[in-house]
């Protein structure tokens, strides 16, 4: 099943309460939530208070990015403010074996991340222990940027690893997912589809029902 995650680093900061309200009623299936350190990124967004200050408007799947350093440390705090799905960078992580079971263990889906130089075979030895699968299709760290195109090639080859070995993996994708090219990235492979800009610039509403218009007729 085809779904999208709005991320709110594209979201007013001033309404973001409201601005997760409209895209949850609008029918959004994930609250894609990312966090930055401003060590393992070059950015500093929010952390968990501000999560847990949001979880009561909705209950929509929470789907936490972790753009910091040894994750690992924090995914207790995690689990208290409400997440629903933890994705860790593989590239972050000095045992990433260890951190997806402790994500598992405190009763969350486990999802890792790679960066657009990051080859999958970081994943060859917990591929069977993840539920999901993210594709940076840009460097994180920063809202807005254009997608990169070898991203299609990756993601094509991560639905033929996981077919390979009898997985239904979820392959999510994030940076640069625009109407424009959701349908082409849906093609290649992936089913959970990040969007910042695309849904909260202009009509919110408008622009989620827009990707859902698409996701129906691929379906």
């Amino acid at each position: 099943m085809l779904k999208l995650s709005p991320s709110v680093l594209s979201a007013d900061f001033g309404h973001l309460a409201e601005d997760i309200q409209i895209i949850d009623q609008a029918g959004s299936e994930y609250i894609h939530l990312d966090v930055m350190d401003g060590s393992f990124v070059p950015n500093i967004s929010f952390g968990a208070p501000v999560i847990k200050s949001v979880r009561p408007v909705s209950d929509k799947v929470f789907d936490v990015h972790l753009m910091i350093d040894e994750p690992v440390r924090f995914l207790q705090d995690y689990k208290n403010c409400g997440a629903d799905i933890v994705t860790v960078h593989a590239e972050a992580c000095k045992h990433l074996h260890r951190t997806i079971a402790a994500i598992k263990e405190l009763g969350m889906k486990a999802g890792v991340a790679l960066n657009p130089a990051t080859p999958l075979s970081v994943l060859d030895y917990v591929l069977e222990d993840v539920d999901m699968i993210l594709i940076m299709s840009v460097n994180p760290g920063f809202g807005g940027q254009k997608f990169i195109p070898s991203s299609l090639r990756k993601i094509t080859e991560t639905r033929a690893l996981l077919n390979s070995r009898g997985l239904q993996t979820d392959i999510q994708v994030d940076g640069g997912v625009t109407l424009s090219n959701v349908a082409e990235i849906i093609q290649a492979g992936a089913n959970v589809l990040v969007a910042g800009s695309a849904v909260f610039k202009g009509d919110k509403v408008e622009n989620v029902k827009a990707f859902h218009k698409i996701f129906s007729e691929i379906q």
